[in-house]
């Protein structure tokens, strides 16, 4: 999917990615909570996590939950005037909120829609996105970001 910036304002407040399924294994579960140096039980014992968490079962981590948005968003392309964008950049994120778990397993999927369009005098664009990751078969979202990209020109 590809969005020219210039024109982009006009679709601000409404959906323009819903993203596929995907769903994280325990060993991926497993090689994040290595990489991050976190070892919580909850996540990465599953014979802990049945005994003794409220959720019968390992969940994902929130940050892990969160970083999969580069993965979720990644069939969105930006263009200036109609040419190829040079790089987008993680710019950051205003408010992140982890409002139910991710259980091992279990699909998800993001829901993005735009929220803000801001060119800088660089002729570079902010784009603020407000993402939902939803688990397949519950009420309540994983998690609400509100997410800012840097979508640049191509250097010359």
């Amino acid at each position: 999917m590809e969005y020219d910036v210039e024109t982009l304002s006009s679709l601000v407040g409404q959906e323009i990615l819903v993203s596929d399924w995907i769903s994280i294994s325990q060993d991926e579960i497993d090689a994040f909570g290595k990489v991050t140096r976190d070892i919580d039980p909850m996540h990465v014992d599953p014979d802990y996590a049945r005994e003794h968490s409220p959720f019968g079962q390992t969940i994902l981590f929130g940050f892990q939950t969160l970083s999969m948005l580069s993965h979720l968003c990644s069939p969105i392309r930006y263009r200036h005037d109609g040419g190829v964008i040079g790089y987008d950049l993680n710019y950051g994120l205003n408010r992140v909120r982890f409002i139910s778990p991710v259980p091992v397993n279990a699909r998800f999927r993001n829901r993005m829609s735009i929220k803000s369009v801001e060119q800088r005098e660089d002729g570079a664009y902010l784009i603020t996105s407000e993402n939902t990751i939803e688990i397949e078969g519950q009420e309540r979202p994983a998690l609400v970001a509100e997410w800012i990209g840097l979508v640049s020109r191509e250097n010359a």
